[in-house]
């Protein structure tokens, strides 16, 4: 049974490696780490925390890309917004948690997770 559905899921796993490896050969991460250095700590976290509240993207992919980052330069702070939305906040799937839970549960719990996130990079700055 987990053979079939990691079957089903190999496409998808395929697609979003290839999709990120396209987005980094048109925005590589060191022109990332440039424009995020430009803005300041507070706007560059929202902006960061906002596109992974956008995309979709698996744990494990999400670590490595996230290193990658890093390592070319961008901020703990907007880094860890990025990743913790990314993993916390759910715009691609909120038709589908909507109707399992209803709009009213579905908002509140991806606002404050929004918001949590934002709060966990400050702390993660501060600590690291």
């Amino acid at each position: 049974m987990a053979f079939g559905m990691g079957k089903g899921m190999l496409g998808s796993i395929l697609s979003i490696i290839f999709l990120i490896g396209l987005i980094l050969t048109v925005f590589p991460p060191e022109n990332i780490a440039e424009f995020v250095g430009k803005q300041s700590v507070l706007l560059a976290t929202v902006i960061a925390a906002a596109f992974g509240a956008i995309t979709l993207i698996p744990a494990f992919i999400a670590f490595p890309l996230v290193g990658t980052l890093v390592h070319a330069g961008v901020g703990i702070v907007p880094s860890v917004a990025f990743l913790t939305t990314l993993t916390m906040v759910g715009i691609v799937t909120f038709p589908l948690e909507k109707r399992e839970f209803g709009l009213k549960f579905t908002a509140v719990r991806n606002g404050l997770s929004f918001l949590f996130a934002i709060i966990i990079a400050l702390v993660m700055g501060v600590i690291v």
